[in-house]
């Protein structure tokens, strides 16, 4: 008979169920996980809204992709894990040898690997994201804490792209975990962090992370405006992070960053939408427009030992924890309720 365990399947747009299915077999240079920890997060959201990622998941599938645990199994061929481990897995792992990872852009991978599959009571880690991209997790780092590393992976990858340095003036738009995980990392690399969002209790935790300046913005409100008024003589900041994924919020972003300075539009806006830019003023005054996406095996890496040494702290991200059969209820609240991130407990 073959052995099930519980699991969250994607079927279609809100349609998530918890089901009984195969506790998967271990190949090549495979490991099997013990789900202790997976995260609830916004791409998880989106999915779940649209029933579908064009890139990572189409269902029927199994769900998540921010997980902890222990190894169970080890396939052939696996060094360096051992049943008992405690490990992290990223979601993805590049092949090491197209052009983008020759030339240190391994999150562009022309065949970056993606795996789903963390809402469960078992998940088989795939071979390559074995070699490349699962990580021991120390005793003391608790496996919410580090079912994050994926998230903040791709922020200290954004932190970089937006070259922040010391005293610099740095604008977070949007206040959810990914803009919040920005304050924290922009203040630990020096800069003085503005952030703007629309509810209170995420701007208390910006606070609390950092940030000198946290103001709720309406609608209507004059967002450039308020961003620019909270910096010397209304310059404007020298660092504008999008984290909302607007085209309204990524225009105010490019009105309000100074001369000479660099927006990030971090968060992915949906397909089809537009924004305007003023050529003049990327070109006279220097502006400089970047996007990042996802994040690579050095990320990964730095975003562990961030936790680890406790330069980011975890709790302050991961607000609340539930059971597998509460799942699909949270995913269709997530954006109402208080919690940031969830740890759901297969």
């Amino acid at each position: 008979m073959t052995e099930t365990m519980r699991a969250a399947v994607l079927h279609g747009q809100e349609d998530v169920r918890i089901e009984d299915v195969p506790i998967p077999r271990v190949g090549e240079g495979e490991v099997l996980l013990r789900t202790r920890a997976a995260l609830t997060c916004g791409t998880d959201a989106k999915v779940f809204r649209r029933g579908y990622h064009a890139r990572m998941i189409v269902p029927p599938a199994l769900f998540g992709h921010e997980v902890s645990g222990v190894v169970t199994e080890v396939g052939p061929g696996v060094r360096g894990f051992s049943p008992g481990d405690r490990v992290v897995a990223a979601n993805s792992a590049p092949c090491g040898a197209c052009d983008f990872c020759r030339g240190g852009r391994a999150n562009l991978c022309d065949d970056l690997l993606f795996w789903n599959g963390a809402y469960a009571e078992f998940a088989a880690i795939p071979a390559r994201i074995v070699a490349k991209n699962l990580l021991h997790l120390p005793p003391h780092v608790s496996f919410a804490e580090g079912a994050l590393v994926e998230p903040l992976a791709c922020v200290v990858r954004g932190v970089e792209q937006s070259g922040v340095k010391q005293g610099q003036f740095v604008a977070v738009v949007g206040t959810g975990p990914i803009g919040l995980m920005f304050v924290a990392l922009a203040r630990l690399r020096g800069a003085e962090v503005i952030a703007a969002g629309r509810r209170e209790t995420r701007l208390s935790k910006a606070r609390a992370l950092g940030a000198r300046a946290a103001t709720r913005v309406g609608e209507g409100d004059d967002l450039a405006a308020i961003l620019r008024g909270q910096t010397p003589n209304g310059r404007g900041p020298d660092v504008v992070v999008e984290a909302v994924g607007k085209p309204t919020t990524c225009q105010a972003a490019l009105k309000a960053v100074r001369k000479g300075g660099i927006v990030n539009l971090f968060a992915g806006c949906p397909a089809g939408a537009r924004i305007e830019v003023d050529p003049a003023r990327l070109h006279y005054e220097e502006v400089a427009l970047v996007s990042s996406f996802h994040h690579t095996p050095d990320s990964v890496r730095e975003a562990l030992r961030l936790i680890a040494e406790g330069l980011i702290p975890g709790s302050a991200f991961v607000t609340d924890e539930a059971p597998l059969e509460r799942l699909p209820a949270i995913l269709r609240d997530m954006g109402t309720g208080e919690a940031l991130k969830t740890a759901i407990i297969p």
